[in-house]
């Protein structure tokens, strides 16, 4: 999950996972895998950086997570 900001200045925690797609126009829009879009502050840049960082996140704990089931 990352932490986006709407127009209204209200936050909003979104599933990273279902991002489609990702435009500026001039505001940032995103498309939802199920169809819904969102409009945010953040720059298209700054919310690709946060999915990386959210999939970083994961991938760690994934890999940690394995890694402990080998050694046992």
């Amino acid at each position: 999950m990352i932490t986006l900001t709407k127009l209204n200045d209200s936050p909003i925690v979104v599933n990273a996972e279902l991002i489609e797609t990702i435009e500026t126009t001039p505001d940032t829009l995103m498309t939802l895998t199920n169809g819904k879009k969102i409009l945010v502050k953040e720059p298209a840049e700054e919310v690709v950086e946060m999915v990386i960082a959210y999939r970083q996140r994961t991938l760690k704990g994934l890999v940690y997570f394995r890694g402990e089931e080998e050694s046992e």
